[in-house]
């Protein structure tokens, strides 16, 4: 039998003390955030916030962004469908024309959204709905044009961003100054789109052709590359909402990238969306900048943490 084990309390009177004096704080007041008045602008809101965190986070993204495009380096959003679906669309295209934007990359729904509010001026239904009753994505004139925008594309030899952003334009389409893809082909910016066969609800459609969409996303998969070979020098990639497809498609182009010009790597990477997921975590914002770069994971909701990203890009690059 052991003997049965016993603790005296211990003297603190013993303990080994130091003084504040030596001791290295990660608080001090001189970080601290301070008011502002109603009239502040941008820039003062932003130098208001406290020096820790994610708002020390949010103003050096803002701060790499901005050199970035003062050194010409291209600053690209991968894009989920939902930020269309929140009304974000008037704050892209503003970047966009001001080229603090360079380009935007998106999933199939992003193209369907975008296509249905540029000619009807509304998009999203009520899903529950629709899948109780199996009228769920089942609207024809969608299917018709994003059949339209593959046929186009494949006629061209683009990829299905441009042909979308062609087509929209070229029919003069009711809302087309709202829409992202034709605005960007307005100005020269390429847009991207990577599909996942069985996602998306044009997938449901008898008009649908699965080899052409394929053929014409794989042409904006080697465009997507080729922007990663700049981004991958100096240039900044931010993922904004999409959970899987595009931090997956953005992980292989930027292989292609390095695998097809060799040198140093640096680049700037940022996540945003409403909670944080693994794929995006590890794809756009670690691995990518692992020993070469800066990542950032920011959780917010869209609708709030994108118009303060634009105002506080805007502020920068007009100092």
């Amino acid at each position: 039998m052991k003997k049965r084990l016993i603790f005296s309390p211990v003297d603190l009177g013993k303990v080994k003390r130091y003084s504040i004096r030596e001791r290295t704080n990660k608080t001090s007041i001189a970080a601290f955030g301070h008011a502002i008045p109603s009239t502040a602008g941008a820039r003062k809101f932003l130098d208001s916030l406290p020096e820790f965190l994610k708002a020390s986070d949010l103003n050096e993204f803002i701060t790499l962004a901005i050199k970035a495009r003062k050194r010409n380096k291209p600053f690209h959003l991968l894009l989920g469908a939902h930020t269309i679906k929140v009304g974000l669309s008037p704050i892209i295209i503003d970047l966009m024309q001001r080229r603090i934007v360079t380009g935007l990359s998106f999933n199939g729904a992003g193209l369907i959204h975008d296509l249905e509010l540029a000619f009807f001026g509304g998009t999203s239904e009520d899903v529950q709905q629709g899948l109780t009753d199996g009228s769920f994505g089942m609207v024809r004139e969608t299917g018709e044009l994003c059949a339209d925008v593959v046929r186009l594309s494949a006629t061209e030899s683009i990829g299905l961003g441009a042909a979308c952003g062609a087509l929209i334009n070229r029919r003069k389409a009711k809302f087309r100054k709202l829409s992202v893809f034709a605005v960007a082909q307005k100005l020269g910016l390429p847009v991207t789109v990577h599909v996942g066969i069985g996602t998306d609800i044009i997938n449901q459609h008898p008009n649908f052709d699965p080899a052409m969409t394929a053929s014409a996303s794989y042409r904006d998969f080697r465009t997507l590359c080729a922007i990663c070979e700049q981004i991958d020098r100096g240039g900044v990639m931010a993922n904004i909402g999409s959970a899987v497809i595009l931090p997956e498609v953005f992980l292989k182009a930027l292989t292609v990238a390095r695998n097809l010009k060799s040198g140093s790597s640096r680049l700037t990477t940022a996540n945003f969306d409403m909670i944080e997921h693994y794929r995006p975590t590890v794809n756009v914002v670690t691995r990518p900048t692992f020993r070469t770069g800066r990542g950032f994971n920011f959780v917010g909701h869209h609708e709030i943490m994108i118009p303060l990203l634009a105002w506080g890009l805007k502020a920068g690059l007009t100092e």
